[in-house]
């Protein structure tokens, strides 16, 4: 069965829904399971991260059905199914159709949009109406199919923390209008802010024109002539340019009681502060049925809203009434959820390792556990192969497992100090890892 399973399969569902590039783009999706060592695969696209709590339900009752039982949050704020039955796409992809959480089959792929996950509550611009109208715009547009699905659009509400994430496209708010990014351009252009998810659509859709020859699956990837020519023609339609640099570094909220306006106030109480949001982090991305159960039952008491964040972590909205937002972070506490940016959890990631994974070296997230210690200034991730799947953006140490050790190294955007490699030696490694992470 999983055995003689390709490593990207289509579903019974897909016959007539899938990318033009699906032959080629090995990104899993729902109809389009990839095959690993503990089952079969499946990413569900969650746009913004947005879920309400019935979605949330769905979730969890596909995971307990057909996988492991588990949900897992990636670096998009997008949700892994793991340990799935080979066989069980169609019903899968039936299942989240009736949960509205796969609303066209062509597209299922190319749904990858990230958002503030702060915007709103603690005071900053909304970004509802951008997400709705983009997801919208997506689906509904034949070209936007064949995004692959590491093509990625970013709706950041103007502080900055997802236009660091190296989005293919970004729109940023700015008063009543929005910017519009192509790539990492520090040129920015200006268009009123109802017509900033239609502009992104353009801008995507001319993507594709421009990488029809040369194959590039993302802006990045386009020769430098292609793309400073993509940029020129975006432009040309495009409102005013603005020099706008992209901030070097994605900074995800913090862990706590969230107040507004502007702020992620870990240490405040819901009787000397109005609390608008809770905000809880996710040890290594990786949510127990009955974790996964309490926080959409804290989102059906408040808000009925759930936000998965790049980082790996959950934002529920509130208002919430006085004391309520306080219990509610205790008992998530409580449930080995991170409530608080002194955990020493705070800032560690790993992809899914051994045995998970075929091409992992060393199950590294047993390591990355053994080896938690004192907070660290910056955030760490482990990868067991040199594919480093799921790791972060901007400055960060990177663990990286391979035949001749540990390597360790300083990553400051494209550079990266030199490494460190320790061997076969669990207290040397950890005290290399902290080193590095102070």
């Amino acid at each position: 069965m999983l055995a003689a399973m390709p490593d990207s399969a289509p579903s019974p569902l897909s016959a007539g829904g899938v990318s033009p590039r699906s032959g080629g783009d090995a990104c899993p999706g729902t109809l389009r399971l990839h095959r690993a060592d503990d089952g079969a695969l499946a990413r569900v696209r969650i746009p913004g991260g947005v879920l309400s709590a019935d979605r949330a339900d769905a979730l969890l009752t596909v995971a307990d059905r057909f996988g492991d039982g588990e949900l897992h949050l990636t670096s998009r704020g997008n949700v892994q199914l793991r340990g799935l039955d080979a066989r069980c796409g169609g019903e899968l992809a039936g299942l989240l159709t009736a949960a509205g959480l796969l609303p066209s089959a062509a597209h299922e792929r190319a749904r990858n949009i990230v958002a503030s996950p702060l915007a709103g509550p603690d005071g900053s611009p909304a970004l509802g109406p951008w997400l709705t109208g983009l997801d919208g715009l997506v689906c509904g547009s034949a070209a936007a199919a064949s995004l692959s699905g590491r093509f990625l659009f970013a709706l950041d509400d103007g502080r900055g923390d997802v236009d660091a994430l190296g989005a293919d496209v970004t729109l940023i708010a700015e008063g009543p209008d929005a910017l519009l990014r192509i790539g990492a351009e520090d040129t920015v252009f200006r268009v009123p802010a109802a017509d900033a998810p239609r502009a992104a659509l353009l801008a995507a859709e001319a993507f594709l024109r421009a990488a029809a020859d040369s194959g590039a699956w993302r802006v990045k990837d386009l020769p430098d002539g292609v793309r400073a020519e993509l940029v020129r023609a975006i432009g040309s339609t495009a409102g005013e340019p603005v020099h706008r640099p992209r901030p070097r570094t994605a900074k995800a909220p913090a862990p706590g009681l969230v107040t507004g306006p502007h702020g992620n106030a870990a240490a405040a109480t819901a009787t000397t502060t109005t609390v608008t949001a809770l905000c809880v982090d996710v040890p290594l991305g990786q949510l127990t049925p009955a974790q996964w159960r309490l926080l959409t039952g804290t989102a059906r008491r408040y808000g009925n809203e759930l936000r998965l964040t790049p980082w790996r972590g959950i934002v529920v909205p509130g208002p919430f009434d006085d004391g309520g937002a306080a219990e509610a972070l205790r008992t998530l506490a409580a449930a080995g959820l991170i409530t608080a940016p002194e955990s020493p959890w705070t800032g560690v990631g790993a992809c899914i390792g051994h045995p998970g994974c075929a091409k992992s070296l060393s199950d590294v997230r047993a390591e990355a556990g053994a080896a938690v210690g004192p907070v660290g200034r910056l955030p760490v991730y482990w990868s067991g192969c040199e594919r480093r799947c799921g790791h972060p953006h901007g400055e960060w140490i990177d663990v990286v497992v391979t035949p001749e050790g540990h390597r360790i190294s300083h990553v400051r955007g494209d550079r990266r100090d030199p490494p460190a490699t320790v061997r076969n030696d669990p207290a040397a490694l950890a005290a290399t890892v902290a080193a590095a992470r102070a």
